[in-house]
């Protein structure tokens, strides 16, 4: 049968990649997975033998046209490489239309389901494309996703080891003034900046142009809905609105995206802060210092850009030092960089130069991005680890 006939139907053929799929070969096989990714940025991916097929970007799943587009992807995946999953996996988050899809398939199909953390799965992204089997550490720098304690987590050093892992540590966790809410709105987030450093009092002077900072200044007081989280993407927020950059957000990440741009514009390195951060004895890794210096910056315009680049340079020096102390510790020279914060070049090359003289070697997603649309590739591999055991 001629294959465009096949094609044209739609009909089943073995081992048949479809073009607009990322297909990467993995140091392992086993079982066929069914990863259903997270929320953000979902993909979709399916294993076969030591292959796995990354659909291209589904997107954001909070439109029933996005949820169409994740079910009609399954279905078309599954029939074209003529795969009946062994097991499927998704993030922890109950309420992700991922999740619930998931729990639903293996329901009808009789299969296992199994979750995987998100921070983990963005770590073991890294580690499936580069083929890297054994303990690796892993710094998972994003937004959002939810820890195991059922906090929000999202700045994480991790001890990466197959379908298990370890929180060697996070950063200092800041308070989320109204939840949700202040994911959208920066300057709640420097706000929860200023309450840590035991400068409250200035909220309600730094904010006058914000109907509701009175109320966030008593709600930070009180610690009245204010969940922490553990960000590197809420800690470029509160850097953001302290430095007057981006009080308000209309798109994700902008605020962190400006800071970056007003960092590039400072035209050259800068020395990091002498003393921006502390690593305590959780291994929790706190940059108050640095968020002081950007708060005494905040009526000082004309050195915003000075600044952002202060600021990513002191962020890639602790980040470095925190590594080269767990490295050391656990005797581990392998590290996987996984998560949406990693988009950012500043940063990122501000940490591997100052690795570049260590024992360290550092691995990047390269046919997959570091952000959210990795997390499906990441859990099939911690799936495919799990079923080796």
């Amino acid at each position: 049968m001629p294959l465009q006939y096949l094609i044209q139907h739609k009909r089943s053929i073995p081992g048949l990649a479809n073009p607009s799929d990322t297909q990467i070969s993995l140091a392992i096989g086993g079982p066929s997975v069914l990863a259903c990714g997270a929320w953000l940025k979902n993909t979709i991916c399916l294993t076969q033998g030591n292959r796995a097929y990354i659909s291209p970007l589904i997107g954001d799943l909070a439109t029933a046209d996005a949820r169409h587009q994740f079910d009609h992807t399954v279905q078309r995946m599954c029939r074209n490489y003529s795969i009946q999953p062994a097991i499927v996996t998704h993030d922890l988050h109950p309420d992700f239309y991922s999740t619930q899809f998931a729990q639903a398939y293996a329901e009808q199909q009789q299969i296992p389901l199994l979750p995987v953390q998100h921070h983990h799965a963005h770590i073991a992204a890294v580690c499936a494309e580069h083929q890297l089997t054994g303990p690796v550490l892993g710094l998972a720098l994003d937004g959002v996703g939810l820890g195991t304690d059922n906090t929000p987590w999202g700045g994480e050093l991790l001890l990466a080891d197959g379908a298990r892992f370890e929180r060697l540590g996070h950063l200092t966790p800041l308070a989320l003034p109204g939840g949700d809410r202040a994911a959208q709105e920066p300057w709640r987030m420097a706000a929860a900046a200023l309450a840590r450093l035991n400068r409250g009092a200035e909220i309600t002077r730094c904010f006058a142009d914000q109907p509701a900072a009175a109320t966030v200044a008593a709600m930070l007081a009180s610690n009245v809905n204010c969940p922490h989280t553990s960000s590197m993407g809420r800690l470029f927020d509160a850097a953001a609105g302290l430095l007057g950059i981006c009080a308000m957000q209309s798109h994700e990440a902008q605020a962190a995206i400006q800071l970056q741009q007003l960092a590039e514009r400072f035209g050259g390195e800068t020395d990091a802060m002498a003393d921006g951060y502390r690593i305590d004895a959780n291994n929790q890794l706190d940059f108050s210092p640095l968020l002081a210096t950007m708060a005494d910056y905040h009526d000082a315009a004309h050195h915003t850009s000075l600044a952002a680049a202060l600021f990513h340079a002191t962020l890639a020096a602790g980040l470095a030092a925190w590594v080269e102390q767990a490295g050391k510790q656990h005797g581990i020279s392998r590290l996987a960089l996984g998560g949406g914060c990693f988009h950012n070049a500043v940063l990122r090359n501000g940490l591997v130069r100052r690795l570049v003289f260590t024992s360290f070697n550092v691995f990047s997603g390269q046919q997959v991005l570091p952000d959210d649309s990795a997390i499906a590739l990441g859990q099939a591999w911690v799936a495919l680890q799990h079923m080796q055991v």
